[in-house]
């Protein structure tokens, strides 16, 4: 059995958006389940339009979400030779043709066929033209396609696909300046670098039948084909900027988890089963061309959100604090203090339960983040009266020599509530309130543990002689 090669593709016209992501998920998720190669080609034959900003972009966006591939990245345009070449070889064989019809002649045809109601896909008069014939005028190499009977498209998604043959016009292979189109470009690239599966977006299904008459010309065997469906909008539409249909980066520097990502894209369009949340490791393992569904799928901010939450709360905690890093680079955040990071190693236990991306993490970390003198919001200011003030005055020599574990925190605090007649339930709002400044925040204990005995009491003690 040959060993499985697939490889993305973009043009680095722009940002890798959310549809092209996905494209490279699958190819990456195909190849290293099968213990393959994941090949990456910059398809950069558009000079006008390819920047090297985004090409930047599409390398950051992959190395984001964690898609490694295999050896050097490959420019399209710096093979410019070899695709010249495959074309001159097919005019050698036969299998190719120059023709020197004008755009003048072509646009020409098109009107009378179009005045005649016939088909106005162009049919040259230099097809089958003695070379002896031949102007000495520039021209174009146009593939000799088939004119009689059908191309079917095995699709490992549509299914079978027939073309009739007399749909498909003689492509271009070569421009009049000698420079090779992306319809011969791809396929060569594609055969030399061994691709053995070519999985892309259902926009190019037409492209393949096209693209196939290159490999049956040349006797190169056919790669196996999967056009998957475009994804939609949650109106049904095609994605677009409406629907928030962003650069991954941007994804990135909203906090979601590089993991989560991976994960949602991988069910947008494929499924196992009725498995949502999966590991990569599962992910490589079930991820099949047969779960690829036929049908658009509909991009959804809250199952997005859902699934990174799982991812978020599943996380090695080091990884999440490395990846928290990234965020706050990306968001332009201010980057974190050793102090912090030090709270936030300490604190991810009980942090990442429940926060569905990394903004809500560090809201939750808000008590870690900030310093004395501890700001209150307005929503905890009512929780820090003058009796609540007392109170907290009265605890804190109550809690110097407490062993700083949860079991003897619990047990002092409970008593000293038990003390003064009332129950632990009322000393919460005012301690949170003491510890963060905020009246949402992970438990009273949780805080205390993570901040230690002299923190802790510190801000109590600020807290009970108020300002």
């Amino acid at each position: 059995m040959t060993d499985v090669v697939t490889r993305f593709a973009p043009s680095p016209t722009g940002y890798l958006h959310i549809g092209g992501a996905r494209t490279a998920l699958f190819n990456w998720l195909y190849a290293r389940g099968r213990g393959g190669k994941f090949l990456l080609r910059i398809e950069d034959t558009d000079r006008a339009r390819s920047t090297p900003e985004a090409t930047a972009a599409i390398l950051q966006g992959m190395d984001w979400l964690g898609l490694d591939h295999d050896g050097e990245v490959i420019s399209q345009f710096e093979r410019a030779d070899r695709h010249r070449a495959v074309a001159l070889e097919l005019l050698e064989k036969g299998a190719a043709y120059k023709c020197f019809s004008t755009q003048e002649e072509i646009e020409s045809f098109r009107e009378a066929a179009r005045a005649e109601k016939r088909s106005t896909l162009f049919q040259s008069p230099w097809r089958d033209a003695d070379p002896a014939s031949h102007p000495d005028a520039p021209y174009v190499i146009r593939l000799k396609s088939a004119q009689e009977g059908e191309t079917v498209i095995q699709d490992e998604v549509q299914g079978n696909v027939t073309i009739r043959n007399d749909q498909l016009d003689d492509m271009i292979l070569l421009r009049s300046d000698g420079t090779p189109v992306y319809m011969l470009a791809v396929v060569v690239d594609d055969f030399d670098m061994g691709v053995t599966h070519v999985i892309r977006g259902d926009d190019h299904l037409n492209n393949a039948a096209r693209q196939m008459g290159i490999y049956t010309a040349m006797g190169w065997p056919l790669p196996v084909y999967a056009h998957i469906p475009l994804i939609h909008g949650p109106d049904g539409k095609k994605l677009s900027k409406r629907h928030g249909a962003l650069g991954v980066e941007e994804y990135q520097a909203m906090g979601y988890p590089a993991a989560g990502m991976r994960n949602y894209l991988a069910r947008l369009g494929w499924s196992h089963g009725d498995d949502e949340f999966f590991t990569d490791a599962q992910a490589k393992d079930w991820f099949n061309l047969e779960g690829i569904g036929k049908s658009p799928a509909r991009f959804d901010f809250k199952k997005l959100e859902n699934l990174c939450g799982q991812h978020i709360a599943a996380g090695e905690d080091a990884a999440l604090l490395h990846e928290l890093d990234a965020y706050l680079t990306a968001s332009g955040g201010t980057a974190l203090t050793e102090g912090q990071r030090d709270g936030l190693s300490r604190g991810m236990y009980c942090l990442k339960d429940r926060a569905k991306t990394f903004p809500e993490l560090l809201a939750k970390a808000h008590f870690i983040m900030t310093s004395r003198p501890i700001e209150v919001e307005d929503k905890a200011k009512k929780n820090l009266d003058d009796v609540s003030r007392g109170i907290l005055t009265a605890l804190t020599p109550q809690l110097q020599n407490v062993s700083w574990n949860r079991e003897d925190l619990e047990a002092a605090l409970n008593r000293f509530a038990e003390d003064r007649g009332s129950k632990f339930g009322k000393l919460a709002a005012p301690l949170r309130a003491a510890l963060s400044g905020r009246a949402a925040t992970p438990s009273v204990f949780d805080m205390m543990l993570v901040l230690g005995r002299e923190e802790s009491l510190a801000r109590l003690q600020d807290a009970g002689q108020g300002d």
